[in-house]
């Protein structure tokens, strides 16, 4: 018997993920901002992407034919080169950490990747793309923990990396009570090493 039987529903979206020492790097930079602000609901490092496209709640039955569009979207491109980079917020409740390096090819990865999802007959919302590392959220009476936080990152500069792979991710629970957590459906290697600015 399944004790994890897919849900009828769930939250779906394409990313791309920073490697592990990318990671550990903006973690460890984190370190005074995690001392300071504990009262913040900090994402888990697990957890952190640069979202291309999120296409909101849709019907489990929906994945096979992204899972087959997207393989071959990435089987076509090569790596991008990115960065960690600084830190900011969105109305001074959400907590981030910018992207640098090849943004071009990162706005066109993203152009094609929601060009691709509607021609599998998915819709969604097609707010512009703001590339970053979403950390963390306040509280709704909570108005200063994240523009401190913030602070902290102005100076970071991560390493740069490759893009390994393109993540087609997704809830384990659709709308309910629960905490929601998010994993890899699937996962595709681009087709090779980075290509673009230097």
């Amino acid at each position: 018997m399944d004790d994890h039987p897919e849900p009828p529903t769930r939250r779906v979206f394409v990313a791309l993920a920073p490697p592990d020492e990318a990671k550990d790097e903006l973690a460890r930079a984190l370190g005074p901002a995690y001392a300071a602000h504990p009262q913040l609901r900090w994402n888990r490092i697990e957890d952190w992407h640069i979202t291309l496209a999120f296409l909101g709640e849709l019907p489990s039955t929906t994945v096979p034919s992204l899972r087959a569009a997207l393989s071959g979207t990435a089987a076509s491109r090569p790596a991008l080169r990115l960065s960690l980079r600084g830190g900011g917020h969105f109305d001074e409740r959400l907590l981030w950490s910018g992207i640098d390096g090849d943004l071009d090819g990162l706005h066109r990865l993203a152009t094609e990747v929601r060009a691709l999802v509607r021609s599998c007959g998915v819709d969604f919302p097609d707010r512009p793309l703001r590339p970053h590392l979403t950390l963390a959220r306040a509280r709704r009476d909570d108005r200063t923990s994240v523009p401190e936080a913030a602070a902290t990152l102005a100076a970071f500069t991560g390493r740069a990396w490759p893009t390994d792979r393109l993540h087609l991710v997704g809830s384990n629970i659709g709308r309910g009570p629960g905490r929601i957590y998010y994993r890899d459906i699937e996962a595709w290697p681009f087709a090779g090493p980075f290509a673009g600015p230097s």
